[in-house]
């Protein structure tokens, strides 16, 4: 089950995202970042904070012990830190859905740590997938997805609308995060053969 945990948050992501960007009205998926839908006073922000962003952040952490769990014995001490951090990220895209925004004051009270949140979801990230990649099986797909999230979330290109980039920056990791587990999974299956 824990290595379906990626995927499945994933999906459970999306169609969350999907699914509750009808109800407000006016919102767009090239203007509006994802976190306006679990706004305080948007309808349906409750069950979004929950299905879009707890309970995927909560199973990408499965995900992530996962990873954390078939590491090979001798990866050393970097990926073992990788995967700390990767846990760490999990852990706050999940505290996003518990610290919803507040459109009166965005930069204040539960806006300020839900951003807080969202940062650290993506500073954890980055060093660690950088850091798993000492693992062959992971060696390419981490700075791919680290470099895709990073550059995303900091730097999005003056063509691409930022809630787009936020939207591919989500689809970078929670990719990885489907990934990961399965070529770990397969290095140690072979390893036993």
């Amino acid at each position: 089950m824990a290595r379906h945990a990626g995927w499945l948050a994933g999906v459970l992501f999306a169609g969350a995202v999907a699914g509750f960007a009808l109800l407000p009205q006016g919102y767009s998926h090239l203007l509006h970042p994802v976190a306006l839908l679990g706004a305080r006073g948007v309808p349906g922000a409750t069950a979004f904070n929950a299905l879009g962003l707890a309970l995927p952040g909560l199973l990408a952490a499965v995900a992530a012990l996962a990873v954390y769990r078939d590491l090979p014995p001798a990866s050393g001490w970097a990926p073992r830190i990788g995967a700390r951090l990767l846990l760490l990220s999990t852990l706050a895209f999940a505290a996003q859905g518990f610290l919803p925004l507040d459109l009166r004051e965005l930069d204040g009270g539960s806006g300020r740590l839900h951003g807080s949140a969202w940062t650290l979801w993506w500073v954890a990230f980055v060093p660690g997938a950088l850091l798993l990649a000492a693992v062959p099986r992971l060696r390419i797909a981490g700075p791919v997805a680290a470099a895709a999230v990073a550059g995303l979330a900091l730097a999005p290109l003056e063509s691409l609308p930022p809630a787009l980039a936020q939207r591919l920056a989500f689809a970078a990791w929670f990719g990885w995060l489907a990934l990961a587990p399965w070529r770990l999974a397969a290095a140690l299956n072979r390893s036993a053969a």
